[in-house]
């Protein structure tokens, strides 16, 4: 008997014989939140950096390197963390530990998302910040160049994101179960409050 066509799945073989699912659907969601991500932040950022001075961007290159190495944290550690402790605690129906679970079993997407996408978006916006910080630095100081102070920038930008990253993997590999089951705390308080908003609504 021949099996019916899925538009959402495929297999593909791996060098070692087995199969990996590819979810289509899963793909088109995170192209589309990469782009609604992408936007909304870069539209922030650049309302922002026309009204800030030059010391005050320093402080939003900073954070916007924050982002990218707090939310590739997350990713390594979901990789990481194991999921036997979580059935004991949601056993005894401790807040949280359903939705850290959930998070482990679905690791590959939950570290793509916060990973790739995140840590993509804060590197462009990083780099984007850092240039429009370095043509500000050329225009207030006419003893700099543009050429200069673009890679004095631009490096140290590679260096804090680099760094930082390699720090926050080592930190992650280590307490990977505790990162995640803070982190499943946040999103479990956050649904519980969304939701509560949408049940207040519907009375």
């Amino acid at each position: 008997m021949q099996q019916p066509k899925s538009h959402k799945k495929f297999h593909l073989r791996n060098t070692n014989g087995g199969h990996k699912r590819f979810n289509f659907k899963w793909l088109i969601i995170i192209v589309i939140w990469t782009f609604i991500l992408s936007v909304t932040m870069d539209f922030s950022t650049s309302i922002l950096m026309e009204n800030v001075r030059v010391s005050q961007a320093f402080f939003v290159l900073i954070f916007i390197i924050l982002i990218g190495i707090f939310f590739d944290i997350i990713g390594v550690a979901v990789t990481a963390a194991k999921e036997a402790p979580f059935h004991s605690l949601a056993a005894r129906r401790t807040r949280g530990a359903l939705q850290a679970i959930a998070m482990i079993r679905n690791a590959e997407k939950v570290a793509n998302f916060c990973a790739d996408v995140i840590g993509d978006i804060t590197g462009i916006l990083s780099g984007a910040t850092a240039a429009v910080i370095a043509a500000q630095i050329a225009l207030n100081y006419h003893s700099f160049s543009d050429l200069v102070m673009g890679l004095v920038i631009t490096g140290m930008v590679a260096s804090l994101t680099v760094g930082g990253k390699s720090l926050g993997k080592t930190y992650a590999m280590g307490n990977a179960n505790q990162i995640v089951f803070r982190v499943a705390l946040l999103i479990t308080w956050l649904k519980e409050i969304f939701s509560f908003h949408k049940t207040k609504k519907r009375r």
